[in-house]
């Protein structure tokens, strides 16, 4: 991410600041009601298996609506148009559906605590050691990610020094984590969705009245960026040059297959928030909630994307101090009047937070119910985990300051994000889909299948694309290319060691391989289970209807 111009300072006064002040004296708030509800490890790190269906499917979309979305994606809008519906259309919508539908049973009737753990029925100790290794250090690293972002946003917006910025958000989550667990950081992200949301829909309407409205959009655009900055395909044929540097067949396997399955179904920052529901209908239908708000906050990031190429014609050229990752903050300067303003900052400040929140409370579960009391103390009292759960909490925060360092060097954090989901989430799918659709799959195949493909992903990128070996135009499209690269070794590596390890018995896989029953999987229903908001597979498919027709207008 390129610093943001020095020319976006906001126009702020003493109303925006009561709001922010407001809204943090508000997190705090819900921290401190939360606390009382903590009694137990489990209470700390999975809300005691007790949350409704829609608390969790709204705090499942807010984890994923960083600051880092909001500003990366509105900056894809501005560079590459129309096409940024990919990400979500194709690189969300299926894969949270098939969440929902095919893998939640496996995790939440396995009472598995973390996303690592089902790996350790399944597989062995090998394969459950490493994954939840790679699993806490991609946790810290995306929450570094959140605070470099933040920092300079802050900077820029506000004019706060960046470590003021980044002590200030991490002691803030750091706080309404250590208190009162994983539900009051899902409670927080519940508040944070309506945050954002205000932020965002002022700012696409005011910037759609800006040029002109919808017509006025799509004209100045055409005629400035040609028609297939409109179009969601344009331009991706085999062989065509497009800014994407990605082709149909790469955005179809690699964003809509590999990243987009590889992070929605095995990343723990969001499948945590399903395993904390009530039950296994809820656990289910919060991955199909949250796909409905999912499928429609694309238009609040893309069109103000949009907006920016307008306002600024020369917006991320050499002829411009902008980049495109400006193009929120310009908006904001430009259209929005103070206490709407306040809204706006808040709303990005409630962004990264739930951003952070999301890869902090995930990293301390792993850490200390993965790696500290599988391997390290084992069989202590569950209020030693419970304590040792609030410290890893703060040595979490305090790494994720380091390694927002790393994500300094990268000039984009978007392309830095799926980086690094092409390396540990991908790797971490293909083991689960073989895992859970072949038996006959090893013990040993696990670890084996996520070493081969996180080093075939990592030498894809930083060997053949970085030294040139392979022309690929953009890191977006090498991004793509390590996720199909790393898949592909992955189950070529877990089916070769299969021919030659022996098999987990048979006796030992009943619900954790498809087609087979868990003992007592059977739940008793719920009262009004019957209701059609309550059926998982209605909601499901209604949401990938809904998202195939919202395709249809920008499919040419």
């Amino acid at each position: 991410m390129h610093y943001l111009a020095e020319g976006l300072r906001l126009p702020t006064n003493g109303l925006d600041y009561t709001i922010l002040a407001i809204y943090f004296v508000v997190v705090l708030g819900i921290g401190f009601a939360a606390r009382a509800s903590v009694k137990t490890s489990l209470d700390f790190f999975l809300s005691g298996r007790s949350l409704p269906a829609w608390v969790t499917g709204l705090a499942f979309v807010a984890a994923n609506l960083g600051a880092t979305e909001i500003l990366g994606m509105a900056a894809t809008g501005a560079q590459y148009g129309v096409a940024v519906v990919h990400w979500y259309w194709i690189g969300a919508i299926p894969a949270m559906v098939f969440l929902g539908l095919v893998m939640m049973p496996f995790y939440y009737r396995s009472k598995v605590r973390s996303v690592p753990e089902f790996l350790l029925q399944r597989f062995d100790k090998s394969a459950h050691l490493l994954s939840s290794a790679l699993f806490a250090f991609a946790a810290i690293l995306i929450a570094g990610v959140n605070l470099y972002a933040l920092s300079i946003v802050v900077e820029a917006l506000l004019g706060w020094p960046k470590w003021v910025a980044i002590v200030v958000a991490g002691i803030f989550v750091l706080l309404y984590i250590t208190i009162g667990g994983l539900s009051s950081a899902i409670y927080n992200e519940v508040l944070q969705f309506f945050v954002i949301l205000a932020a965002l829909i002022p700012l696409t309407i005011l910037g759609l009245k800006r040029v002109g409205g919808w017509d006025g959009l799509t004209g100045s655009l055409e005629q400035s960026h040609g028609e297939n900055f409109l179009s969601a395909w344009g331009g991706t044929g085999i062989g065509d040059a497009n800014p994407l540097g990605a082709n149909w067949l790469t955005i179809i396997l690699g964003l809509g297959f590999v990243l987009s399955f590889g992070y929605w179904t095995t990343n723990f920052a969001e499948v945590q928030r399903a395993l904390s529901a009530k039950n296994l209908s809820a656990a289910q239908r919060t991955p199909l909630i949250a796909a409905f708000p999912k499928i429609f906050i694309v238009f609040l990031v893309m069109i103000p994307g949009m907006v920016a190429a307008v306002v600024v014609p020369n917006i991320g050229s050499a002829h411009s101090d902008l980049t495109y990752n400006d193009a929120i903050p310009l908006l904001m300067r430009e259209l929005l009047p103070n206490g709407v303003l306040g809204i706006a900052v808040t709303g990005l400040l409630a962004a990264f937070m739930a951003g952070m929140a999301a890869n902090v409370s995930s990293f301390n579960t792993v850490f200390t119910t993965d790696i500290w009391a599988r391997y390290v103390q084992k069989d202590k009292p569950d209020a030693y985990y419970l304590k040792f759960g609030r410290g890893v909490t703060a040595a979490g925060v305090l790494a994720s300051i380091g390694t927002a360092f790393i994500a300094s060097s990268f000039s984009n954090i978007m392309s830095y994000l799926q980086t690094l989901f092409s390396f540990f989430n991908v790797p971490m799918f293909v083991v689960f889909i073989i895992g859970m659709f072949w038996k006959r799959a090893s013990m040993k195949s696990g670890v084996w299948g996520l070493v081969a493909g996180t080093t075939a992903a990592m030498v894809n990128y930083f060997v053949i694309y970085k030294q040139g070996i392979i022309d690929i135009p953009s890191d977006q499209g090498a991004n793509f290319v390590s996720a199909i690269v790393g898949f592909v070794a992955g189950a070529v590596v877990m089916v070769a060691v299969t021919l030659f390890t022996a098999p987990k018995p048979e006796a030992e896989l009943a619900g954790l391989v498809y087609g087979t029953e868990a003992p007592g999987a059977d739940e008793p229903p719920e009262e009004g289970d019957d209701a059609w908001y309550r059926k998982p597979a209605l909601l499901g498919w209604g949401a990938i209807v809904l998202a195939a027709l919202c395709y249809l207008p920008y499919s040419l």
